[in-house]
């Protein structure tokens, strides 16, 4: 059952992106010709740098954690 709906769910998928619009240039030319594709740029780049950092925090404090549970037994 898992896999029929499995693949039931990814054929949805498959049948939404044929019913987009068939000029990818239109939002892409918008934003080159308005400046604003820098906007967009800089803000994914702010967000991975966040998530990236974010990560290595966490990686960071569970060394520590495992560490010290190594030490402690």
């Amino acid at each position: 059952m898992k896999k029929l709906t499995t693949t039931l769910f990814l054929f949805m998928m498959t049948l939404q992106i044929f019913a987009q619009d068939q000029n990818p240039e239109a939002a892409s030319g918008s934003l080159y010709a308005s400046d604003k594709i820098y906007v967009v740029v800089v803000c994914a780049a702010v967000i991975l740098i966040g998530l990236i950092l974010f990560l290595f925090s966490i990686d960071r404090r569970l060394k520590k954690l495992e560490k010290y549970s190594s030490t402690k037994n």
